[in-house]
């Protein structure tokens, strides 16, 4: 049902709908003798070539994704009991900072480089409230049965802020997890998607963080049918 909502929206068209996000292919590849995964989305342009437009606020905020949907449970990337779909989110936001504890620039300022792809893991849920049909799953500040990563940044979201390094090279963006962040499962699906979000921050008929476009997906019906490559 989620599935089958994201791909509605994938017919629709907006400045950032361009060969930077039409996936040719992606891959989760095990590297045992290492203990990591590199998961990687190559794409017909340059792959994070395309950043948001800043607005100056962080309501209405965009945020562009090169997202891979996975069959991993909460469970296994920290999170508690919950319902929802686990997915490994490599995003470009310029207009907030949610990576409190990396300075993915490098300047010794923590809370300046939303801009520079970084990834999170994400609790998605259907929410046919946005026109892509799927939102980061929200909780009630202050509910103690919550259980999140340590990393995460202290939104009344499921959302982490693991800090693996992500690369962008060409047509290519990939990011490298360590086997023992993600429970040290390595037979999952996945799928991959690039997509358009926004921040909600003012309307209480809305999602948080919702999906609003959808502008490709690696299966072409979002039904998470590879199988990471040993």
């Amino acid at each position: 049902m989620v599935l089958g909502a994201l791909t509605s929206s994938c017919a629709q068209k907006n400045e950032y709908n361009n060969a930077d996000f039409s996936i040719r292919k992606a891959t989760v590849t095990h590297h045992k003798a290492i203990g990591v995964t590199v998961w990687q989305i190559d794409v017909g342009g340059i792959a994070g070539n395309t950043t948001p437009e800043p607005i100056g606020q962080l309501d209405g905020a965009t945020v562009l994704g090169y997202v891979f949907p996975t069959t991993l449970n909460p469970a296994d990337v920290g999170f508690g009991n919950v319902k929802g779909m686990v997915a490994l989110a490599l995003t470009s936001h310029p207009d907030f900072d949610d990576t409190p504890l990396w300075d993915e620039n490098n300047d010794r300022a923590f809370d300046n480089d939303g801009v520079v792809w970084h990834p999170h893991w994400v609790i998605l849920v259907e929410d046919k409230r946005v026109s892509g049909g799927l939102r980061v799953k929200q909780f009630t500040e202050g509910d103690t049965a919550v259980v999140l990563p340590p990393t995460n940044p202290g939104m009344p979201m499921y959302m982490d802020s693991p800090g693996f390094p992500v690369t962008t090279d060409k047509e290519t963006i990939r990011v490298v997890v360590p086997d023992y962040r993600i429970n040290n499962q390595t037979n999952f699906k996945y799928d991959g998607v690039t997509a358009l979000l926004k921040v909600n921050g003012s309307k209480d008929d809305l999602p948080l963080l919702g999906v609003y476009e959808v502008f490709s997906v690696a299966s072409k019906d979002l039904s998470l049918p590879y199988s990471v490559t040993k």
